[in-house]
């Protein structure tokens, strides 16, 4: 039997998916990021990744304080998470450059339990003390930092059909 060959939106739904669940984000969220990014001066493809990159639960995952985007997400709606001194307590807050991500005093023994036996393999555009459980934004990434597997285009052609 031969298989039948995948359909073109098939293959922009599955990259659509794969781009989602990595980010962990609902329809809703990705759309609206989708617009944004749209809307924005830039290629849209990359300002949609950077956007999704931007998310705080994304910033905690990539500077290697926790092990995965559920772990985060959990610290931060648990309270354990502060942004430059004040607690975040929403997963999909995007943040700029220079701002601060830290534990909160009381909730810094949680994390480094987490954190015990991570090699953290952080991005050059996130600055990482790992005694101090902190990371730093330096900058927004560029296309050539993001996750190379994804093939965004693909997305657009999705959406704009």
């Amino acid at each position: 039997m031969d298989r039948k060959k995948r359909s073109e939106y098939a293959t922009h739904l599955i990259e659509k998916q794969k781009i989602r669940w990595t980010y962990d984000v609902s329809e809703k969220q990705f759309f609206n990021a989708f617009s944004e990014a749209a809307a924005s001066k830039g290629v849209t493809g990359t300002v949609l990744l950077q956007i999704l990159e931007s998310r705080l639960d994304n910033i905690l995952f990539r500077s290697g304080l926790v092990a995965s985007r559920p772990q985060a997400r959990q610290l931060i709606s648990h309270g354990h998470v502060m942004v430059d001194g004040k607690k975040a307590s929403i997963a999909s807050m995007r943040l700029k450059p220079g701002q601060v991500v830290s534990f909160k005093e009381k909730s810094q023994a949680i994390a480094k339990t987490m954190q015990a036996g991570l090699v953290s393999v952080c991005p050059e555009w996130i600055s990482t003390d790992a005694k101090a459980l902190t990371a730093k934004i330096l900058m927004r990434p560029e296309r050539e930092q993001l996750d190379q597997s994804f093939q965004e285009s693909l997305v657009i052609e999705f959406y704009s059909r």
